[in-house]
């Protein structure tokens, strides 16, 4: 673990994201934070927030929702071992992202596609409906 552990006790949020490696690139990290989809202790925070150890974080990646809790600061991108010992995902997390995954794959939450394209009719039909 003395190799996890960062220098210094202030490590930026975008910084511990990309080392924990929720996202490829710390610009990505920031990005992320700043549009909402990180949020700090149930709450909305800047890229500069300084990341505490037993902080919770809610972030979002693709479709999943995923809920952590800091449990190591580190500022260096290690590998994927030694990075899932940063944090551990809450149990609640888990299991929300399970049933989502089944969802999907049974096609309930995405609307699933016609069986055939709309003829000539059906597309004049649409238009008119759609006000073209």
């Amino acid at each position: 673990m003395n190799q996890i552990q960062s220098e210094k006790s202030i490590i930026r949020l975008d910084k511990w994201l990309w080392a924990a490696r929720f996202y490829k690139t710390r610009a990505i990290a920031k990005d992320m934070i700043n549009g909402g989809k990180v949020h700090y202790n149930g709450q909305r925070t800047k890229s500069s927030k300084n990341a505490e150890v037993g902080a919770k974080i809610r972030l979002r990646q693709g479709n999943d929702d995923k809920e952590v809790i800091i449990k190591v600061l580190s500022g260096h991108r290690q590998g994927a071992n030694i990075a899932q010992t940063l944090y551990e995902e809450t149990q609640e997390s888990i299991s929300k992202r399970i049933i989502n995954a089944e969802a999907r794959r049974l096609n309930i939450l995405n609307n699933p596609a016609p069986d055939h394209k709309p003829d000539k009719k059906q597309r004049r039909q649409l238009m008119r409906f759609k006000d073209f």
